[in-house]
């Protein structure tokens, strides 16, 4: 009783900062629900859960990933094999009249629902719960082909097309069914893309193919032609750009350089970024409907969006990332701010664009142009995948967001990495680095933190790093 009473105080103490965690079905199943809880309460007085209610993704759900050291706590094994996704919650088919796609179960765990489970133990607790799913599809589900991309070249994608019908009724139907469902405190839903300029660039820290990009299917045709876009000139630029990425891999430098040639493409092809837009205008479309049908349910449900960690490295990307605009249909935006894997992330997408865009920069100057026009200054190309990134990179990237954010009602939530699995060279966590960045976020401004990316591959020393920091701002 005592135990439980200091809980409660603790995030009653709390309750005017979000103290958020990551956490999967598989922890609660592993552990227990109220050891879960005990420790994610004792050891950083978190507040808020952040339940990954669905995704077909091994960042957000499951155990640890293959090849990373165990955690201290949890079943002393991987999930190898066994792990498929999906929803961890009841389905209620009276929500999926409109799409396709209706079977989606996550068959790992039975009938076992995670909201149905943990609701009652943190209420109890003064904990609110956030569902969290993100945009990540495996393409053996049943009728998944309907909704998919097509590529360039025609070919169905993995990935799926806002501009889709029944992915967009989808997502609407999903996002009621939880919140008419259950007593949940608000919805969090991520997409970790862009679109196809970018995409065609490489520019992000995993290496994409240029021929592959999307969409390109029969929904975005007919809406490239309602705003003007000419389909087959823009078909036409990304062909280009296609032979003109793939020769800069093979170190097959351009005439006149890779920079030059890339904006005489662009020049030739305004296509190009006209396409590139009307994929981020589509998503932003997506979190407008989504954020509408949730208030039509129930107005005062938190909604808000995980907005991918490209946004630390890619100017491009960056400049999508309109805060000003997504604050509209905003409640909170969680930022990925992830100091420790920054680094290892930073390094892979300078050596990506090095062989496209930026081709005729070597690699320290390209990564200086960066910190320049980003405004963060951290170590070298060649230290940084050892050493990760700064607290101050986390306060930079912070304080930006919230002034982004100044005379708007959103809050801001930076994800805060801790052990994010990096190669075994690499950067890894540790407890002091965790309560630098939780202290950085906070001397920025935030108004909370989410502790990511899940709970079941992070070490609970690790963990106790962020609820120092929160002693020591006097927060609990």
């Amino acid at each position: 009783m005592l135990l439980a009473a200091a809980q409660q105080s603790s995030a009653q103490k709390t309750s005017d900062k979000m103290i958020g965690m990551q956490v999967g079905a598989v922890s609660f199943i592993d552990e227990g629900t109220e050891k879960v809880l005990d420790e994610l309460q004792q050891d950083a007085s978190v507040n808020t859960l952040f339940v990954a209610t669905f995704t077909y993704g091994r960042g957000i759900a499951g155990r640890q990933i293959p090849g990373q050291p165990l955690p201290d706590h949890g079943k002393k094994e991987y999930d190898t094999g066994t792990f498929h996704g999906g929803s961890y919650t009841a389905i209620h088919p009276e929500y999926y009249k409109n799409t396709v796609f209706k079977d989606f179960r996550a068959p790992e765990f039975g009938k076992y629902d995670v909201l149905e489970s943990v609701l009652p133990s943190a209420r109890k607790r003064g904990l609110k719960t956030i569902c969290w799913y993100e945009d990540v599809f495996r393409a053996d589900l049943p009728n998944i082909e309907k909704l998919q991309e097509k590529e360039l070249s025609g070919k169905n994608a993995s990935t799926l097309c806002f501009n889709n019908p029944d992915y967009r009724n989808w997502l609407l139907a999903i996002a009621e069914d939880w919140t008419r469902t259950y007593e949940i405190d608000g919805i969090m839903w991520g997409s970790e893309r862009q679109g196809a300029f970018s995409n065609a660039l490489g520019a992000s820290h995993s290496r994409s193919d240029p021929g592959k990009v999307t969409c390109f299917c029969g929904f975005c045709q007919a809406k490239a032609k309602q705003r003007g876009i000419n389909v087959e000139r823009a078909r036409e630029g990304f062909l280009e750009l296609e032979k003109f990425v793939r020769a800069g891999r093979a170190k097959q430098r351009p005439v006149d350089g890779y920079y030059v040639t890339l904006w005489r493409l662009m020049l030739k092809y305004p296509e190009l970024l006209s396409w590139e837009m009307l994929w981020t205008d589509s998503l932003r479309e997506t979190y407008a409907a989504i954020n509408q049908k949730v208030k039509e349910v129930k107005p005062s449900m938190g909604v808000g969006w995980h907005i991918w960690h490209n946004n630390s490295f890619n100017p491009i990307y960056r400049a999508e990332q309109d805060l000003a605009e997504l604050s509209k249909y905003s409640d909170f935006l969680k930022i990925v701010i992830y100091h420790n894997c920054g680094g290892e992330r930073m390094a892979t997408y300078i050596d990506n664009v090095g062989s496209s865009i930026y081709g005729d920069v070597p690699a320290q100057e390209l990564l200086d142009f960066h910190y320049r026009v980003l405004n963060y200054q951290e170590k070298d190309y060649a230290e940084i995948p050892k050493t990760g990134l700064s607290s101050d990179y986390v306060y930079r990237e912070s304080k930006r967001a919230y002034d982004a954010l100044a005379g708007t009602k959103t809050k801001l939530w930076p994800g805060i990495d801790i052990d994010i699995p990096t190669a075994p060279d690499h950067s890894k966590c540790t407890s002091e680095g965790t309560k630098q960045a939780v202290l950085a976020a906070f001397r920025a401004g935030s108004h909370g933190v989410i502790l990511s990316r899940k709970y079941s591959e992070m070490k609970l020393g690790n963990l106790k790093g962020a609820g120092a920091a929160l002693k020591e701002l006097g927060f609990v």
